[in-house]
């Protein structure tokens, strides 16, 4: 199942399980307008084609004590196992919420989620400036956040016809 093979109602699917993955199939279906079986069927579909990668709860980050969120920006040596280390470890830091390969300067944007300032000092002198090739760290702090959203933008389905 290719972008292309995507349907209006596949596009319905993940849409309204963007928004609510806890619905059941029958308030799914119901939903997007389709009988609990079809719906069933193309959610597995989904699932196994990999569109829907999982289900997960949304937590409220400041409610669990979590109250500073940075983003740093990483620049390694560049040599294959340097980058192949760091990537094994910044994986296994609990703090770092996203990683991303960068374009630019930099080499990764690291998304750390802390409790306080003591914290994010300790995970960023003791963890990612510790990891061996790291040439160079600089911290953004989050002030005030104006959008998040862990959905993505759904292609309509004119657009799957043009594909």
């Amino acid at each position: 199942m290719g972008k292309s093979s995507l349907d209006a109602a596949d596009l319905r699917i993940l849409d309204t399980l963007q928004r609510n993955g806890r619905l059941s199939n029958v308030d799914l279906a119901e939903a997007v307008g389709l009988s609990p079986s079809p719906c069933l069927r193309r959610v597995k579909d989904l699932e196994d084609q990999g569109y829907i990668q999982g289900y997960a709860a949304l937590l409220d980050r400041r409610l669990l004590g979590l109250g500073v969120v940075a983003f740093v920006e990483v620049k390694i040596d560049q040599n294959a196992e340097g980058d192949a280390v760091f990537r094994r470890l910044v994986s296994q830091i609990p703090e770092v919420v996203s990683c991303f390969v960068m374009t630019g300067t930099m080499d990764y944007l690291v998304q750390v989620v802390v409790s306080n300032l003591e914290a994010f000092a300790e995970v960023s002198m003791k963890k990612l400036l510790q990891i061996p090739g790291v040439k160079d760290v600089r911290s953004s702090f989050v002030l005030d956040v104006v959008k998040h959203s862990t959905a993505v933008p759904l292609p309509s389905v004119a657009e799957l016809a043009r594909d």
